[in-house]
Parts: C-alpha cells; sequence; structure tokens
C-alpha cells in the first residue's frame, strides 16, 4: 500500500472520523491551502496533538519530520511504528546532515521539492505553558531556499485535550485557522543574513499570533522550560528547608521540656 493511499486510509476512515466525531474540532481559512504545489504550514505548538488535528481541515496531505528511529525498528513493533509514523504522513530526518536542525531541513527541501505540502513548527518543541515563543530561524531559511510559500496556522485548544506532560485532559473542540499565505520571494538571494533570516520569522511567529491571540514571550521555548524547571526545584528545595527547619526546632522544644 502506498504512503499517500494509506494516508488517505487513515484521515478518511480509520482515524479522522474517530477525531471529528468526539471533538469536532472547527477549521477557518481552509482556502489558503493551495490546491496543489509546494507550501509551508508554520503552525504553533501547544500539544503532541497537534499534527494530527491540524491536517484534518484540508484535503491535501501534510508531511512531518520525525525521528530517523521511527523508521527504522525491527520485529512486529518496528514494522507497525514505521507503518504508521510513514502512513500519518510523516518523513525521517536526514541524518547526513551535521545536526539533527539541518537533517531535518534537509529533509523538508526533499518533501517541498515534490511539491508536497510540509508542516513545521518554528518554535522548535511543544509550548510548556500555552504561550507563543521566539521561532528558530531555519523555517525563514527553508522559504528562501526553495521558494515556497509560508502559510501561518494557529491551533487552539489542542492543549486541554492533551496537556504537557499527560496522555490525555478533557475533550474540548479544538479550533484550527489557517492564515494567508505569505510571500518571502523580496528576499531572494538573502539566506545568508541572519538578520533576514531573523526578520521573516519574527513576522512569521507575529503572523501566527494574530491568528492565536497566545501571550508572546521573547525567549526559546526551550530556555523558558527550562528556567521555569529551575524555579519549580528552587521552590520545592526552599518548602523542604522549612521543612526540616520546622522539625528540627519542634525536636528542640521537645528536648528542652524534658530537660
Amino acid at each position: 500500500m502506498s504512503t499517500k493511499l494509506f494516508y488517505s486510509f487513515l484521515k478518511w476512515v480509520a482515524i479522522g472520523p474517530i477525531l471529528r466525531a468526539i471533538f469536532r474540532p472547527s477549521y477557518e481559512g481552509a482556502d489558503n491551502i493551495p490546491r496543489k504545489g509546494q507550501a509551508i504550514l508554520a503552525s504553533n505548538h501547544l500539544s503532541y496533538a497537534d499534527w494530527l488535528f491540524m491536517p484534518l481541515g484540508m484535503k491535501r496531505m501534510v508531511r512531518f519530520v520525525a525521528k530517523a528511529e521511527y523508521f527504522t525498528g525491527t520485529g512486529l513493533k518496528g514494522f507497525l511504528q514505521r507503518t504508521f509514523f510513514s502512513g500519518t504522513g510523516n518523513v525521517p530526518i536526514d541524518r547526513t546532515g551535521a545536526t539533527a536542525a539541518e537533517g531535518a531541513l534537509i529533509a523538508a527541501k526533499r518533501v517541498l521539492g515534490e511539491g508536497e505540502l510540509f508542516g513545521i513548527y518554528p518554535e522548535g518543541t511543544r509550548s510548556h505553558d500555552g504561550k507563543l515563543y521566539r521561532g528558530r530561524t531555519g523555517i525563514a531559511r527553508l522559504a528562501l531556499d526553495t521558494g515556497a510559500p509560508v502559510i501561518p496556522v494557529a491551533v487552539i485548544g489542542t492543549d486541554v485535550i492533551a496537556p504537557p506532560g499527560k496522555k490525555f485532559g478533557r475533550i474540548v473542540q479544538p479550533r484550527i485557522i489557517y492564515g494567508k499565505p505569505l510571500d518571502f520571494s523580496r528576499y531572494d538571494g538573502m539566506a545568508n543574513d541572519r538578520y533576514i533570516l531573523r526578520a521573516i520569522t519574527d513576522e512569521i511567529v507575529y503572523e501566527i499570533l494574530k491568528l492565536s491571540g497566545q501571550e508572546y514571550v521573547d525567549l526559546y521555548a526551550t530556555e523558558a522550560k527550562k528556567l521555569a524547571d529551575e524555579a519549580k526545584a528552587a521552590k520545592k528545595g526552599l518548602k523542604t528547608s522549612r521543612k526540616a527547619s520546622k522539625k528540627a526546632a519542634a525536636k528542640t522544644g521537645s528536648t528542652k521540656d524534658v530537660a
């Protein structure tokens, strides 16, 4: 069974109808998706469920990159994993790149070069608190290197369905909004200018922000998560220290009473 045929089976027969029946997702701006040809779908990233809901509002197949390990497993588990990830539009990160980010760009260019839709999360990782974070400039380089239009996408409510750190939260109706395509051909030949790459990335993230209504934080999501974890650990350490001090004081008091 070809990848596209299996993808259609999952989307229209096996998984898609179930997701629609249970969660009743709403979609806006589907007419902004080109009927054919390459395009980059740039979305905010709230939950692991984003890549399931985001493509349901359009007829075309959307491809994402995934860890190469998902495509190289052996035995029955490896076969099922490989079949599922391939069938849901994922492509393995090209490990010929020096880094995972470069490998992802190589794989993305291959997808776009075949005239397909490619989904990407400019933040680089899921938001741990529902806020929108600073975008990585890889998306700008991808847009300039391929000439593909960028369609901003806002996914709303998936962090309630599948909150960070949990497999499932509660059933709500997610909302997906596809914005108007962004054309960056005015920057042709400037892919090596880091200021241009930052400007393009910020423009894309701003368009996502206008659609999603999230609070924006000018930090990378990984940095913000690290700071949040450090603050949480410090708070826990302070609480533990206070408990220990209270126990020590109580023990001292008991000793005096005996004396």
